[in-house]
């Protein structure tokens, strides 16, 4: 059995944050404070944290993966494969601005797999993914 992880992420307006994830991913809202808040991120712990923007941030840096450039850092979870696809027809029916498009990566290769990348409210970058055959998870 899988265990879930935890994670906390800063953000710059926990308002907005907030509304975001669960509002437009649907997560669920667990404990919370002045500065903080506790989400069911897909059977996950995310936690939001307040935190002011860094004066020095020169913005986010990207990697050449298959054509696109990916954000980095970026989290997100392994979704199973028609959950992937109702997430991204949801997103895109919400109106959020992708900055890689759901498509298919490494199509006809080992390890193919659905992808997108967006940012929350705070700039944070998420990355879903599903495999269709989730035993190339780790494939080679």
């Amino acid at each position: 059995m899988l265990t879930p992880f935890h994670v906390a992420i800063p953000v710059t307006d926990l308002d907005t944050t907030r509304k975001f994830y669960r509002e437009v991913l649907g997560c669920t809202e667990g404990r919370s404070d002045s500065h903080w808040v506790d989400f069911n991120f897909f059977g996950h712990q995310l936690v939001i944290h307040l935190a002011p923007a860094k004066p020095d941030a020169t913005g986010p840096h990207h990697n050449p993966v298959d054509g696109h450039e990916v954000p980095v850092p970026h989290y997100g979870v392994v979704l199973d494969w028609d959950d992937w696809h109702r997430l991204a027809e949801s997103l895109q029916q919400k109106g959020i601005v992708f900055a890689i498009e759901p498509y298919i990566r490494f199509k006809g290769q080992v390890g193919e797999q659905a992808t997108m990348f967006f940012y929350d409210p705070s700039g944070n970058a998420l990355e879903f993914k599903a495999f269709k055959d989730m035993g190339q998870l780790f494939a080679k």
